[in-house]
């Protein structure tokens, strides 16, 4: 029997901009995902699922350690969603904690890429200016979690 569930998620919202830039323009840290049902390229921050007995800002900072081996400070909750979705021709359900927050290492500010490891798939994680969320030229997911982007300092 296939058993369906409500996944609860938390996100890390991590942003990098140019100082010098005016106005700033600020990027987001995602990875770039595919739905080969859809056909169809989506962008995602980074985080995972929030286990038994651990509170969300746990799971993020656990998240962060065991995908791309960072850790997070000046942690700021952005909001709680849900979200109903479908991918890969499943559907899914989440209630999604979101976080704003900033990474320890000032050298994954520099890096245009970095490389991690969610369970054994690896991923690669890429600096995206938020613009091009706003313009909806990319797709953020949780679309629902979109009106973050204006919160974001």
């Amino acid at each position: 029997m296939n058993k369906v569930r409500i996944r609860p998620l938390v996100l890390g919202w991590v942003m990098s901009g140019d100082l010098f830039e005016l106005p700033a323009r600020g990027r987001l840290l995602v990875t770039r995902e595919y739905d080969s049902v859809k056909q169809d390229f989506f962008y995602r921050c980074l985080g995972g699922g929030v286990e038994f007995g651990e509170t969300s800002e746990a799971a993020l900072r656990r998240e962060f350690l065991e995908e791309i081996q960072a850790e997070v400070m000046n942690i700021r909750p952005l909001g709680f969603a849900e979200n109903l979705f479908t991918y890969n021709g499943k559907p899914g359900h989440e209630w999604i904690q979101s976080y704003q927050c900033d990474l320890v290492d000032p050298r994954f500010y520099q890096q245009s890429e970095i490389r991690g490891i969610e369970g054994k798939t690896e991923f690669v994680a890429r600096w995206v200016e938020c613009d091009r969320f706003r313009s909806r030229e990319l797709r953020l997911v949780p679309e629902v979690c979109l009106p973050y982007l204006e919160q974001l300092a």
